[in-house]
Order: C-alpha cells, then sequence, then structure tokens
C-alpha cells in the first residue's frame, strides 16, 4: 500500500520520464515483489521506495538518450546517403552529364555521319541562302507613319557611321546585337495575345523568333571575324536596353509602324553589307576564310571565305525587309497578321 501511494506521488509530482503505460506495469511488478529493496537494486540497504525511483527513472532516461543517438545516427546516415546521390547526379562519367531525371544528351551526326558539333544549331536548321533576291527593292514612304519611320532610321545612320566609319567588320557584329531584338519583342507580344484572346497566330509567333534566331547566328558568325572592345560591350548593354524598350512600346501602339521601321532597318543593312564586300574587293579588309559555324548553318562549301559569308548574311537581310514590310502592309489593309498565312522558312 505505501509503494502504491509513494508510486502516485511520483506521478503527480516527479518529471515524467515514462508514459504512464509503462508507470502501471512498474507499479504492479512493484506490488508482486514484496517489499524488500533488493528485488529492485540487489542492494538489502535500499528501501523499497528508494528501489522503485532507481528502477523507474534511470533506466528511463538512459533507454531515451540511447535512442536519440540511434535516431542522430540514422539521420546523419541519410543526410550522407542524400550527398553522395546529389554529387553522383551532377559529377561528369566519360564527358557526360548523369542526371536523376534520365534526360539523355543528344547526340546527331552530319549526312556524312561525322558528329555534329554545334549546340547554338542543329542539322534540320541549316539552309541555303538564295542569293538571287533583288536587292534594290525599296518602300517608298506614302503616309505620315511612314515617312516617320523612314527618317527616323536614317537619322540612326549618321552617328553610327561616325562611331565605325570603315570598320565593317566590327560594325556587323555590334549591330547584329540589335537587329535580333524586333523579331524576339514581335513574336514575345503575339505570343501573349494569342493566348489572352485564345486564337491562332497564323505562323507569325514562329515566323518573326525564326527571324530573331537568324540574326542572332549572324552575330555567332562575325564574332569569329572581329573581337569588340570593351566600350563596345559596354554601348551593346546602353543599346540594346534602350532599343528593347522602345520598340515595345511601338509595336503596342502601332504593329504596323514597328514593322515599318524594321524594314527600313533591313534596307540600311543592305547598304552596309553592300559597302562591307566593296572594301573586301579592294583588299582593304583581309579576305580570311569562313568561320566553320558560318560553313555549317548555311551550308557553304569548304573554302569559302569571308566575302561569301557576307553575301549570305545580305540575302538574309534582304529576305528580312520583305517580311516586315509585308507584315506592316497587312496592317495598313485593316488586317491582322493572323489572317495572312507567315512566311515560314523564308530565307
Amino acid at each position: 500500500m505505501m509503494m502504491s501511494q509513494c508510486a502516485k506521488r511520483l506521478g503527480r509530482s516527479a518529471p515524467r520520464y515514462f508514459s504512464t503505460a509503462i508507470f502501471r506495469p512498474a507499479t504492479t511488478a512493484a506490488r508482486g515483489a514484496g517489499a524488500g529493496g533488493a528485488f529492485f537494486t540487489g542492494n538489502p540497504g535500499v528501501t523499497s521506495e528508494e528501489a522503485l525511483v532507481t528502477w523507474m527513472r534511470f533506466p528511463a532516461m538512459g533507454s531515451r538518450r540511447m535512442g536519440t543517438v540511434a535516431l542522430g545516427d540514422k539521420q546523419q546516415g541519410d543526410k550522407k546517403s542524400e550527398q553522395s546521390t546529389a554529387a553522383a547526379s551532377t559529377s561528369p562519367s566519360g564527358g557526360e552529364i548523369v542526371s536523376y531525371w534520365g534526360v539523355p544528351p543528344s547526340k546527331i551526326s552530319k549526312e556524312d555521319g561525322t558528329e555534329w558539333k554545334w549546340s547554338c544549331f542543329r542539322p534540320w536548321e541549316t539552309y541555303k541562302a538564295d542569293l538571287n533576291i533583288d536587292l534594290k527593292k525599296h518602300h517608298v514612304p506614302i503616309t505620315f507613319l511612314d515617312k516617320f519611320a523612314y527618317w527616323t532610321v536614317k537619322s540612326l545612320r549618321f552617328p553610327t557611321d561616325i562611331f565605325f566609319q570603315r570598320r565593317y567588320g566590327c560594325r556587323a557584329m555590334m549591330l547584329e546585337t540589335v537587329a535580333a531584338v524586333p523579331g524576339m519583342v514581335g513574336g514575345l507580344l503575339l505570343h501573349c495575345k494569342s493566348l489572352r484572346r485564345f486564337e491562332r497566330s497564323g505562323g507569325w509567333i514562329k515566323a518573326l523568333l525564326e527571324e530573331a534566331e537568324n540574326e542572332r547566328m549572324h552575330l555567332m558568325t562575325f564574332m569569329e571575324v572581329s573581337q569588340p572592345r570593351w566600350y563596345e560591350r559596354a554601348l551593346v548593354f546602353a543599346v540594346q536596353g534602350v532599343f528593347f524598350n522602345v520598340y515595345f512600346l511601338t509595336y503596342v501602339m502601332s504593329p504596323k509602324l514597328a514593322h515599318r521601321i524594321v524594314g527600313y532597318l533591313e534596307e540600311e543593312a543592305i547598304h552596309s553589307y553592300t559597302e562591307f564586300l566593296k572594301e573586301l574587293d579592294k583588299g582593304n579588309i583581309e579576305n580570311v576564310p569562313a568561320p566553320a559555324i558560318a560553313v555549317d548553318y548555311w551550308r557553304l562549301p569548304p573554302n569559302s571565305t569571308l566575302r561569301d559569308v557576307v553575301m549570305v548574311v545580305r540575302a538574309d537581310e534582304a529576305h528580312h525587309r520583305d517580311v516586315n514590310h509585308f507584315a506592316s502592309d497587312i496592317h495598313y489593309q485593316g488586317q491582322q497578321l493572323k489572317d495572312s498565312p507567315a512566311p515560314l522558312g523564308y530565307h
């Protein structure tokens, strides 16, 4: 009876190092063991109450500490396992990336079986430029918006001529950083418009993005010919940032004006590349071998030169001229771009 009352007092006042389910069997065992403390401790000098406290309290504490240590070891083991798994997923193996997601790197070969070494474009994106396109076509400005677009482009040519003068290689490289912006902006806005209105685009999203990608490939090519200086790189940041925002707002307010501006910009690009060819023919610029990326992208002969590259780039600009003037004409006639199929693959 005394042990039972002591156990109850301990259950109310002492800190709980064990659950009630464990406490009750311990009390029952104490009752059946008699009053001798030797049953619990083996020490006849220890009373029953002290033995009960010793038996119930300290083993419970010891078992809890052991359980915590075991759990900590398990968690550390899990962390080490996760770290090793993460390391294995990002470590290279045989020159390839090992990924948990199981996305294998694509291996592409040319028609002759040799490995395709370019990751910025694929063999099915290459083409032969149409060099027979009319380079002298010009849209005569008639309306106010046409005249505004024409003289805006003409005014931009003056500071460009002063800055680059006759460094046509660097001029081409720097201007392509801006020329690739309109197609991306137009494609972006048409993409968002198609989503908002739940309507098709007539293929114009893809056509404008193809134009932007083609202009970017011009940049990748001329980077192999001329390297920009530090202040020219800084100029790209400023000009591209300003031009992107101005063209974005222009396209939102008047797509026909935006496309007309690009059409006139492409006419100026044709003029610039024509002057580039004249300098090559005069020998003022060295006619170096064509970069390997240009040979594969435009399917040029292996012995092609820089002059051949400028020829195909100029043809590309003429095609961009036609596409943008055509897009502007569609808007001038009161229609939407989606009403007329886009000239996809027009190179």
